[in-house]
This record gives structure tokens, sequence and C-alpha cells, in this order.
């Protein structure tokens, strides 16, 4: 590619994340030009993880607030620079997502989308009007959705392997304490935004829904709840969902596990009319990166009189490699390529916020998923 790209954010996603991710691409990622940070410390704190992670002879050029000629504004003026990756706080996002997009530059910016459906929707609505037209690309970052295990559930569902799909689950057992390094995140720490760790990890678990189920989620009930204080606001949802005309299911998310020790549960688990599918997260010794198992139960043979029914056992496993999958389909775009995975769309990430939001404020009641969606409230 012609052109450069820059990493707004200097946290812990941009170096463990995103950097690897582009030194797995190699050549099919732009050059690294520049990246910014609110503070001039962690900005080159990134700039030489950079140049030892992407291997590069010098460190990528340094942007950090308090000074005009080497602010984020100063970065978004290179020509240079075509494109950048935002991973900065959930609410200071949308307002860097639209002074990149305002500059010429196309975005693909960490999930979730915004902090709220609201915003989510006025941002979407100035990026259709105003910046789409263009020719500028946003895409959301949602690596659950790029990932090839649960985009390989999916085909698998669509086969028809284990029949019409009924119901399912999905349970996200977590543990942060105090000592965890995405708990000492600040912004993390004390946020201003509604769910906490539940929006911003929450997210994941129904963008992997939406890439595996057949239909979309359409009504939730549930509860919200604290166990840990200083996980505020809340921690823990259940929830009772709907999908499509008839598919009923539960979403159990808590980031406020007692210990580090987990019980023994599937993650996903996907139940047809002639089998099901489990889905979790294993690690193999050696790897550098966890990979998913998909384990399928279908139907062999029916049952017939004085005969059990016979059932055929297939088990796959699938690296993970979301965040290298999200970011060359992103690349690929800005070339003018279309590799027909839909990677990105931002109003398909506010679905997933927007089932975050209506578990937090169910309180039982019934919520219209479609509707939230439409209206912001």
């Amino acid at each position: 590619m012609a052109h450069g790209i820059a990493i707004l954010g200097a946290g812990i996603f941009a170096k463990e994340a995103h950097l690897p991710a582009l030194a797995a691409l190699g050549s099919a990622a732009p050059p690294l030009k520049a990246v910014y940070s609110r503070s001039e410390r962690s900005a080159h704190d990134l700039a030489a993880a950079a140049a030892k992670t992407l291997g590069l002879s010098e460190p990528p050029a340094i942007f950090h607030d308090g000074d005009t000629g080497s602010n984020l504004d100063a970065l978004l003026k290179r020509s240079d620079i075509s494109a950048v990756i935002v991973a900065l706080p959930i609410t200071t996002q949308p307002s860097i997502v639209l002074q990149a997009l305002a500059a010429g530059k196309h975005v693909l910016s960490e999930k979730p989308v915004a902090p709220d459906v609201k915003q989510g929707l006025d941002l979407i609505q100035t990026y259709n009007q105003t910046y789409k037209p263009k020719g500028l690309i946003w895409r959301v970052a949602e690596n659950f959705e790029a990932e090839p295990g649960y985009r390989k559930v999916g085909e698998i569902i669509r086969s028809g392997k284990i029949g019409k799909v009924s119901f399912f689950k999905a349970v996200v057992v977590n543990y942060i304490d105090k000592d965890s390094k995405w708990y000492k995140t600040p912004w993390r720490t004390v946020p201003d935004y509604q769910g906490g760790f539940l929006l911003d990890g929450g997210v994941h678990t129904i963008a992997a829904l939406r890439v595996m189920l057949p239909h979309a989620l359409t009504h939730l009930s549930g509860f919200a709840t604290l166990v840990k204080d200083y996980l505020k606001p809340h921690d823990t949802i259940h929830t009772i969902v709907k999908a499509g005309p008839d598919i009923q299911g539960t979403a159990e998310l808590t980031w406020a596990h007692p210990t580090q020790s987990r019980p023994v549960a599937d993650g996903f688990v996907i139940t047809g009319t002639d089998g099901w599918i489990s889905v979790n997260q294993i690690t193999k010794p050696g790897d550098k990166a966890p990979t998913l198992r998909i384990l399928i139960k279908s139907v062999h043979k029916p049952a017939e009189e004085g005969k059990p029914q016979e059932e055929k056992e297939e088990v796959v496993d699938v690296l993970s490699s979301g965040i290298a999958a999200e970011q060359e389909s992103f690349f690929a775009a800005l070339e003018g390529k279309d590799d027909g995975l839909g990677l990105g769309d931002p109003l398909a990430a506010l679905g997933d916020v927007a089932f975050i939001q209506a578990a937090l404020n169910s309180d039982g009641a019934l919520v219209d998923l479609t509707k939230l969606l439409k209206d912001g409230q």
C-alpha cells in the first residue's frame, strides 16, 4: 500500500493485540507510521513496543497532547497516513472517530462502537450522511465477529448438520481483582459509562452469538446485579433471550466470580433438532494464541424399535486469529477489495451494545431489541 497507518491509543490492547496482529499480517499490513496517546510517556512506550514487535529499524513517530506541533491534529494532517486504528477509552472514541474522518482518514475503531445506543445511532448517522459518501471507510473492530472459529460454527449450523436450531445458551465467567492489569486501567477503574466490564467485554459474547446463530436476537428479559463493589456500576447479568421467530436461549455473564478457578461449563451450546454444538476456548501447550474447540454431536441414525439412536461426533479446533482477521479485512477494503464477510458494520456492532444496555435496564421487563436499536430508547 502506498500510505501508512497510525494507532491512536497506547493501552494494553494496542500493545498486546493490535501490534502482534500487524506483525502476523506482515506485508499484508500497511506500515505503521505514527502512534498517538494523551500522554507523552505512554506514546513513547507504544512506539518502543511497536519497533520491537514489528521489527522496525526505527520507531514510529510519536504524537501526544500538550504540544501543538505533535498533537493529534498534527498527526491527522500527515499525508502519508491514510488510516487510523482507534483504541481509546469508550467515552472518548466517538469524538476521535469523527475527528479522524473529518481529516479524511479511514477508521478502524475498537468495540464497543459507542457508550450507549443513542450515541451510537448519532455517530452512525453522521458517518452515513457526511463521510461515507466521500468514500471514507469506518469499521468497528469486533474480533469475536471475525474469529474463524465462531464463523465456522455459523457455517456448520447453516449447513443443517444439527437440524433446525431450537435453543442456545451462553455462559461467561470472569474473575477480576484489583491487581488485574485490566482493572488497573484508570478508565476502567472508575467507568463513566453504563455497565463497566459488562459493556466493555460483554459485547464480545453477543457478537459471537450474532455470527453463530441463524437469526438475530430480538427480545430479552433479564436482571443486572453488582456483586463486587469495586466493579461498579454492574458486574453480572442474567437474561432469557429470543432470536428470530422461534429460537430461545439464555445468556449469563459475570466479571465477579469469587475465585480464579471456574466451574466446568461450556461457553456456548447451540442445540438443534438433529444435534448440538458446544464452543469452548482452550489453550494448547506451545501455542501463542488460544484455540476455539468446536464439538459437534449429530444424529447419525434415528432410534428404531429395539435399537438406540446412533450419534456422530466431530471435533474441530480453530486457532484464534480474530484481530488479525479484522485488520486484514479492513486493509483489503482500503484497496477496494470486498472479502464478502461483512465485518465491522457499525450498526451490527451497535446491536451488541443494545443487548447489554437492555440487559442492564430490563429489571425483568421484556425489551424489544429491534425497537431499541431503531429508536435509541
